[in-house]
């Protein structure tokens, strides 16, 4: 009698157990759905590239060649080592360099001269060259602007200005030294 009871017992609480599992996978709320919109991105590198970067007004913003380049998984910017770039103001001056190392936004709206930067602007029929030399600016693709803290020189034919820290506009081809300035003009014969 006893075993009968027992048994009973051990078939009430299988058949217990069984309906409590039910009603927990039937009451549960459905798992949510993956957020990911188009398929995932991963990171890649690129060794002996050149890239043409658009800015948004789908005109060229910049054109950079380098030995490497790298974007990480998760980050739509792009870090570069011994960069060769080529800015065009909108006069359609060029100016071209070198830096150690950049840094480009995801929307190439902003690069990150990293290291010592050497930028050179070749004569034209209505600017005369110039060369800038600096460290660790920032440019500005769309406003054609750059700006640094580092000291700063910058020649031009007759002229070598100095200063610590610089502003710089492309396209209105203006220049401002912010501190420390010192400059050296060889007076024009008439």
């Amino acid at each position: 009698m006893k075993d009968r009871r027992a048994a009973v017992w051990l078939v009430a609480l299988a058949v217990a157990a069984a309906a409590t599992q039910l009603l927990v996978w039937w009451f549960r709320p459905p798992p949510k759905p993956v957020a990911i919109v188009g398929p995932p991105r991963s990171s890649y590198e690129l060794d002996n590239f050149t890239l043409h970067a658009f800015g948004q007004d789908g005109k060229l913003a910049f054109t950079m060649t380098a030995p490497h380049l790298a974007r990480r998984e998760g980050n739509d910017s792009l870090y570069v080592n011994a960069p060769k770039y080529f800015f065009v103001a909108s006069d359609g001056s060029d100016w071209d360099g070198t830096s150690q190392y950049a840094w480009i936004s995801s929307d190439n709206t902003l690069v990150k001269l990293i290291g010592k930067i050497q930028m050179r602007r070749p004569p034209t029929a209505t600017v005369p060259e110039a060369d800038i030399q600096t460290a660790d600016a920032t440019v500005w693709t769309q406003d054609k602007r750059l700006a640094t803290a580092a000291p700063s020189v910058i020649q031009e034919p007759g002229s070598i200005l100095r200063g610590i820290g610089m502003k710089a506009d492309f396209d209105t081809r203006t220049l401002e030294l912010l501190s420390d300035v010192h400059a050296t003009l060889t007076p024009h014969s008439r």
